[in-house]
């Protein structure tokens, strides 16, 4: 499989987070060119002192993804530093679970739908149009199972990944035959250092690492995958 991505340039939303910080460093080291968004800097100081060479090839951003407008201007800023963007990689995401619905405060709603859902219309939005005009380019976005599978307890959650999953299905029919493609991946429980402190007694081992689901998204958006387009792909690991 050939995942060369070099003179490639990569925006990897939330790509210091758990997941995010695999998923750009997957392509710092296929030889892309990766700018990232970050809400805390010390995540992206962590990140570019891991990343060695890649170092220089990474670029980071202090961004709310979530507001339409400071997404197109993160987008307008990597533009004015290097002519054109690629990939859309959109990590971003939060959880907030564990009650039923009728015990759900409004505003643990609403961060569910900005983190779970607008961030994907903001990045989407913003990036979509260039990626027209240029007859190319590659976006994934991180659903997760619970888009299919409601579990009790998390109606908030459940519903803004859902609305994702529906929403980049709709932009991958709004493109057909633009010369860009969409898909999105559908993670269960994620194997990061959040979680197994969140569930400390929860099995590890049949979670998917953040490397093998950054391998998944490396194959997404190289030419590889040309022919894979609207997809919704299960990464459940073991469990």
């Amino acid at each position: 499989m050939s995942t060369d991505f070099s003179g490639k340039v990569v925006l990897v939303a939330g790509g210091t987070g758990g997941l995010g910080r695999s998923v750009s460093s997957a392509f710092l080291q296929h030889g892309a060119t990766v700018a990232v968004t970050w809400r805390h800097e010390q995540e992206f100081d962590t990140l570019r002192n891991a990343a060695g060479n890649g170092a220089s090839r990474l670029t980071g951003f202090n961004a709310d993804v979530t507001d339409p407008k400071a997404s197109a201007d993160l987008v307008s800023q990597i533009l004015s530093r290097f002519n054109h963007l690629d990939v859309l990689v959109n990590t971003v995401g939060g959880y907030a679970g564990g009650i039923p619905l009728w015990q759900l405060e409004p505003d643990v709603f609403e961060r569910m739908i900005d983190l779970n859902l607008r961030a994907s219309f903001a990045l989407a939005k913003a990036v979509a149009p260039l990626m027209v005009a240029r007859k190319s380019g590659s976006i994934v976005n991180v659903a997760a199972k619970a888009a299919w599978d409601h579990a009790a307890g998390a109606s908030a959650y459940a519903a803004s990944k859902a609305a994702a999953l529906a929403l980049i299905d709709s932009l991958a029919a709004d493109l057909s035959g633009t010369g860009v493609r969409v898909n999105s991946i559908l993670p269960s429980i994620i194997d990061t250092e959040a979680n197994r402190r969140d569930m400390p007694k929860a099995d590890f081992s049949k979670w998917p690492k953040p490397d093998d689901i950054a391998n998944v998204i490396l194959f997404l958006a190289s030419d590889e995958a040309r022919v894979i387009h609207g997809a919704a792909i299960p990464v459940f690991g073991n469990g």
